[in-house]
């Protein structure tokens, strides 16, 4: 092959790859104010690792989140949504994500969501996740007191007619669909739906490959890194090539650090 056009191929290959590759999961993570998600910074590095993205956004105020320097706002029960000019709407927000995480909730806002009742901004961002299909949690051991409130009474429990009542609400999301799960069970659970290997380690023959593992069988001109990137968890042990296929030097040191051997075919 010319060397011109030896270029050209690696070229398209490495647009291809470019076009190709899948975006990371993102979830989206919503707090009470802007100090909640300090406890959470062991889960975010467990989802980066695992390929998935975050999002937080604050509740600063009763009815205001912010996304990166965008502000949301709600204006009551009773009255529409009210935005600036660059700011996502709370319905809108579940559109860019796969889902959405609310790791603390209150005895309000369980109301709002239990009886479809929206006007908040987490009863907004609920109703539309769960329209659109999309995955929500809820951290079932919360205590259903908002931060601020717990800060203002100094009290950190219901009483016990409101923790009947915040019980029965926490049943009903439950019911709608929300998975209710344990704070510290959360980063397993992201995982488990949208980690990068959650895919093959779920496929219906995922223990016959583990048991027989068979050689992954690839034709391509050009193997980059971030094709191994995309690809290593599917590969298993090791990689069938066509022995004109080139693999450029970083690639196949992804390849050995995955402990990812390479065969190449005769067509004999």
């Amino acid at each position: 092959m010319d060397v011109r056009e030896l270029v050209k191929e690696i070229a398209k290959e490495l647009l291809a790859a470019a076009v190709q590759s899948a975006p990371r999961p993102k979830v989206l993570f919503l707090f009470c104010d802007s100090r909640a998600h300090e406890a959470f910074s062991d889960t975010f590095i467990l989802l980066e690792n695992q390929g998935i993205d975050c999002d937080l956004a604050f509740l600063d105020g009763e009815t205001s989140a912010w996304i990166g320097m965008h502000k949301c706002e709600s204006s009551g029960v009773k009255r529409s949504i009210a935005i600036d000019e660059y700011a996502p709407a709370p319905l809108e927000l579940p559109q860019s994500y796969v889902g959405i995480v609310i790791p603390e909730i209150d005895l309000d806002n369980a109301a709002r969501i239990a009886t479809g009742m929206k006007g908040s901004v987490k009863s907004e961002l609920v109703f539309a996740a769960l329209l659109l299909g999309k995955p929500v949690w809820i951290g079932k051991d919360s205590g259903g007191i908002k931060r601020a409130d717990r800060q203002t009474l100094k009290t950190l429990e219901l009483t016990p007619g409101y923790a009947k009542l915040f019980r029965t609400h926490m049943d009903a999301l439950e019911g709608l669909g929300i998975r209710l799960i344990d704070r510290s069970e959360l980063a397993a659970d992201l995982v488990r739906m949208f980690g990068s290997s959650s895919d093959a380690a779920h496929s219906p023959n995922a223990a016959v490959k583990e048991n027989n593992p068979t050689p992954a069988s690839v034709r391509r001109a050009l193997i980059t890194a971030d094709w191994v990137a995309a690809h290593a968890s599917a590969l298993g042990g090791s990689l069938e090539l066509d022995p004109k296929t080139i693999v450029s030097p970083l690639a196949r040191d992804m390849l050995k650090q995955r402990g990812i051997n390479l065969q190449y075919t005769s067509k004999g």
